[in-house]
């Protein structure tokens, strides 16, 4: 699904997008802004809190400058979303994987940093 990342850009399904992003569904919902920027916190993520995806994968930038915020492990955790938080490179290279698996799977990738 995604075929190409590098610092402030990704690939996925032929169109190139230059801002931060979420995959839910398989579908791409662009422009994700988060309440602090290099902090991930549980409201930051509400669709996909909605879509309660099997796993969740969060790419943290390309030097993995964006943190998570403590309570939002615990909201993947009390939905029953098995939550993993990687560089955006190799989030996206699990996110791939897991994809290709057919498993329900759901992405936040913060682009730069």
């Amino acid at each position: 699904m995604i075929e190409s990342y590098r610092f402030g850009e990704i690939v996925v399904l032929g169109k190139t997008y230059r801002r931060d992003l979420k995959i839910i569904k398989g579908r791409v919902y662009p422009d994700w802004w988060r309440k602090e920027g290099h902090l991930l916190q549980p409201e930051d993520l509400e669709d996909i809190w909605v879509a309660r995806p099997e796993i969740l994968v969060v790419g943290t930038g390309a030097s993995g400058v964006m943190r998570v915020d403590p309570r939002t492990v615990e909201k993947a955790e009390e939905l029953g979303i098995a939550f993993e938080a990687y560089p955006t490179n190799k989030a996206v290279h699990r996110f791939n994987k897991l994809f290709e698996e057919g498993r329900d799977v759901a992405a936040a990738f913060h682009l730069t940093c």
